[in-house]
């Protein structure tokens, strides 16, 4: 108990003083899809199963330096083979409809093209192969506002303009 008074009470005064360490932030994610009515619970949820079916699977990593240059990359098994997928980190977590996780999150928050591109977003568009499987990453000099990145959709299509088909929970976050 005491050691977390002091600990508590040498945090306080590090981070006061300006004096704290900053440390890099690294998430692993890892889900199997469901269909949001499934018995089972799952943070990995498919609204078109034939594109990303039950029991497909998906892995996702983040890495923030203390820099903010931030990396995102994804790994899928399991969906359409030979299809073009859009992927974006959204700003809400998935829910049992599509578009409970929001629009895309933006470094820099607006509607026109100087803001709807994949410098200001994390697009991870790519072509599954023959067996499935496809893989995408994203880097950027940037990094999430804490509690405002929430999950990546997977779209039908690659752009802006594809229908959600998937959502995974991820918990995005910020180097400190």
């Amino acid at each position: 108990m005491v050691t977390a008074v002091h600990a508590g009470a040498l945090a306080a005064a590090l981070f006061a003083t300006g004096s704290a360490i900053a440390h890099d932030y690294t998430v692993e994610s890892n889900g199997v899809f469901s269909p949001p009515n499934a018995t089972v619970k799952s943070t990995a949820l498919t609204y078109d199963q034939a594109l990303v079916p039950a029991g497909s699977q998906i892995r996702v990593y983040q890495h923030t330096a203390t820099n903010k240059t931030t990396t995102v990359e994804l790994w899928v098994t399991g969906v359409k083979p030979n299809h073009l997928f859009g992927v974006h980190v959204h700003q809400k977590a998935c829910g049992t409809k599509p578009a409970d996780a929001g629009k895309h999150y933006q470094n820099t928050p607006g509607m026109d093209a100087a803001h709807v591109n994949n410098k200001n977003e994390v697009w991870l568009d790519f072509k599954s192969d023959a067996a499935g499987k496809g893989h995408a990453s994203a880097t950027h000099t940037w990094a999430f506002r804490k509690g405002q990145a929430s999950s990546l959709v997977i779209h039908s299509e690659p752009g802006t303009k594809g229908a959600r088909a998937a959502c995974f929970s991820v918990p995005f976050g910020g180097a400190s």
